[in-house]
């Protein structure tokens, strides 16, 4: 018995020290599982990169370098089953030559969601890879705008929710300062207009040729505002006034992100 109550503990130690052995390997397994996971996303969000820069250099356009980002983990099971959650890309200052105009996009911010792509398309290259949706924010800055407008001294700016303009008017001889807002028009084609139908200005003489010429000047600033060709067949939706400037939203469905021109 004493022999037993000498030795018997042995083992035990032994088998304990097996076991953390054991642990730790698969704690550096897993470890190593997560590095090839993450750089293979790397690799991956590297790809999609290169791809969007040539579609911004195809139409044109030019940007910073996109910045991609690969959602969901782990991502090698997301290529196994040839759908990726998510992928984030970022661009900016987006600008390009529209009729000779263009307003710049500081910023814009896409989302891809549920994206196809077979392990056979990433193997040959051949085929596919497409978006179900595509979300995209840009911010267009007032300072933009008001160069379009091509007024001395006018100022564009956000006011409870609208676009508001202030700029200085000669009308019959007098300097005035002209107030007002405007309504922002999305064509179906994504297309952007400001239309400025009620403008103001305080000391406004009585007489009907000075509301005429001042609306003649409403009607000059109202423009058709000349974006650059946005990328992953975006088309925009909604345009609302921040402080910050226009928040621009578009987006797409069943985008083609590797063969879109």
């Amino acid at each position: 018995m004493d022999h037993e109550q000498a030795y018997g503990p042995r083992p035990r130690r032994r088998g304990r020290k097996v076991l953390f052995g054991f642990v730790v390997l698969l704690l550096v397994l897993a470890g190593l599982l997560v590095v090839a996971d993450r750089v293979a996303a790397s690799v991956a969000a590297s790809t999609i990169a290169d791809e969007v820069r040539e579609q911004v250099n195809r139409q044109g356009a030019q940007s910073a370098p996109p910045e991609v980002e690969v959602g969901g983990f782990p991502f090698l099971t997301q290529v196994i089953d040839g759908r990726y959650e998510r992928i984030t890309i970022r661009m900016r200052d987006v600008q390009g030559a529209v009729q000779g105009d263009v307003v710049s996009l500081p910023n814009l911010d896409v989302d891809a969601r549920n994206v196809r792509a077979s392990l056979d398309t990433l193997r040959s290259g051949q085929g596919d890879v497409v978006a179900e949706t595509v979300n995209g924010t840009a911010t267009i800055s007032y300072q933009s705008l008001a160069a379009l407008l091509d007024r001395e001294g006018l100022t564009l700016g956000e006011r409870d929710g609208q676009l508001a303009v202030t700029a200085p008017v000669d009308i019959l001889g007098q300097r005035l300062t002209v107030t007002g807002t405007a309504d922002i028009v999305v064509g179906d084609q994504g297309q952007i207009a400001l239309r400025f139908d009620d403008l103001n200005a305080e000391g406004l003489p009585a007489a009907p040729l000075a509301r005429t010429l001042l609306n003649n000047f409403a009607r000059s600033i109202s423009v058709d505002v000349p974006l650059p060709e946005l990328p992953l067949q975006l088309t925009v939706r909604e345009v609302v006034p921040r402080p910050e400037g226009l928040a621009v939203t578009a987006d797409a469905r069943d985008v083609p992100i590797n063969s879109v021109g």
